[in-house]
């Protein structure tokens, strides 16, 4: 019963969690989460068994992030394109084999980056060691991030403020903002009295 102007009881009581005789069952659960974890690290094991001796991960290009909000921010990018490749003086193909990833749709935007990813390359192609099959036997595989990206620490730069005790910074953006708005009409008096 509801008294007054107060809203209508609807309590969902329409969730069979045993399996009946009307239907499927209308709550999912997951009781194979802990088969999925074992098979999931089983995979990976027989995965990384099968690359021995050769690293677990590939070498991954260094990207920024997407949209200005997080555009400052770098992560590894899925593959170098054939630009930073060539740059390098290395072929897609022989990249592939010596656990480089490669990606034919990435482009380059910036030299910054062409630059920053060629040097990832070099750097990797130094420490590069090709073995024969014969050489696998005592070697160990590598199981983290090839080059891991290194974020410098925040610095920061005290000033001596006694040195700007002369400067107002009121009045310097006062002055600023007022040469902005009249810096139009100059040119065109200047324009007018050249034509003159």
């Amino acid at each position: 019963m509801v008294s007054k102007n107060n809203v209508l009881p609807n309590i969902h009581c329409h969730k069979k969690y045993l399996q009946s005789s009307r239907g499927p069952l209308k709550v999912r659960i997951a009781l194979n989460q802990a088969s999925r974890k074992k098979a999931r690290r089983v995979k990976r094991a027989a995965a990384a068994a099968a690359k021995a001796p050769a690293p677990v991960q590939k070498l991954r290009p260094v990207v920024h992030c997407q949209t200005q909000r997080y555009s400052a921010k770098v992560r590894f990018g899925k593959g170098f394109t054939f630009e930073e490749l060539k740059a390098a003086s290395l072929h897609p193909s022989y990249a592939m084999s010596v656990g480089i990833a490669v990606d034919h749709r990435r482009r380059n935007k910036s030299q910054e980056s062409l630059d920053t990813n060629v040097a990832r390359l070099e750097e990797y192609k130094k420490n590069l060691v090709v073995m024969g099959k014969k050489d696998t036997t005592a070697a160990t595989q590598f199981s983290g991030a090839i080059q891991p990206i290194v974020v410098p620490e925040p610095t920061i730069v005290m000033e001596n403020v006694a040195a700007h005790k002369d400067v107002t910074a009121f009045t310097t953006m006062r002055v600023a903002r007022q040469e902005t708005r009249v810096a139009g009409y100059r040119v065109s008096v200047l324009n007018r009295k050249k034509k003159e």
